[in-house]
């Protein structure tokens, strides 16, 4: 009998061993109010689907798409705000299978009114809630009547130079008089490859933050164009000061995660992104 519960035993612990570790967000996410998930332009050398495969192997339920990116081989066309209805059902169908909820989408910029209302309409009818862009400042009234319209957040992308919302001052002299709709998705790492502070940066934003790009990022050196991404705590940026100060400005919203390195294999460096984020929220909370 023992050698037969011994048995048992091991397989049950090989059985187990046999999955991946699925890194999951912190239980006490649904308390600060804050979400996590991923920017699909991670996975930017997959299609959509391998994405949502993706952040369901990372136990992450919020996707933030991007467009442009292959649907998948049973799903013709690409991520794409004028797609037909029927691929829309056939990508919700897909992203709800795996447990995983568009939540946001963007960077986007419309040419003109016409477009714009088409990406609002395209986000009602998806169930998107939050719409990341960067209007031409002519295009910024307009775009706020039609969240208000629809009922859905605008979080204004900060790219670096010459974006026209590259640095806080800029965002914020922009939507001076702009409803509540109007918000920003801070991009910490851009923010730190241009020289600004990201927790002043983040205070300046205070209410009108609505999502962000997190991430860390390596130190400049001499020589090298690129500062790229590196697993969270490990590079220049200050994360647990950022979230600290989100935790006192009482931010509720989407983190989204756009890991830009190691394209082909991400997942082990955006687990360990997970783990380093889940320690930090139950220390703060």
């Amino acid at each position: 009998m023992r050698q037969t519960m011994k048995t048992c035993g091991l397989f049950l612990i090989a059985l187990v061993m046999a999955f991946p570790v699925v890194a999951q967000p912190s239980k006490k996410l649904k308390k600060a109010g804050w979400e996590l998930g991923v920017q699909s332009y991670t996975f930017h050398r997959f299609t959509f689907q391998e994405a949502v495969d993706k952040a369901q192997e990372l136990g992450l339920n919020y996707m933030e798409v991007y467009y442009g990116q292959p649907l998948g081989k049973d799903i013709e066309g690409t991520m794409d705000f004028k797609m037909d209805k029927a691929t829309q059902k056939e990508v919700l169908k897909y992203a709800k299978s795996k447990g995983v909820k568009i939540k946001a989408s963007g960077v986007v910029i419309c040419k003109d009114e016409a477009e714009w209302e088409q990406l609002f309409q395209f986000a009602d009818a998806m169930g998107i809630e939050i719409i990341t862009c960067e209007p031409e400042y002519k295009h910024l009234k307009f775009v706020d009547q039609l969240a208000n319209k629809y009922k859905i957040d605008v979080a204004i992308h900060n790219h670096p130079k010459p974006s026209n919302y590259w640095s806080p001052e800029l965002f914020m002299k922009a939507v001076d008089g702009l409803s509540d709709r109007i918000g920003a998705c801070a991009d910490v790492g851009h923010w730190k490859r241009m020289g600004i502070d990201p927790v002043e940066g983040l205070k300046q934003y205070g209410s009108r933050l609505k999502s962000l790009h997190f991430k860390d990022i390596k130190e400049k050196v001499e020589g090298e164009a690129e500062q790229h991404d590196v697993i969270w705590g490990t590079g220049i940026l200050p994360l647990k000061d950022m979230l600290e100060v989100l935790k006192e400005e009482k931010f509720e919203g989407l983190f989204s995660i756009e890991y830009e390195y190691n394209w082909d294999n991400s997942v082990p460096d955006i687990k360990k992104n997970i783990a380093y984020f889940n320690q930090v929220v139950d220390e703060l909370f």
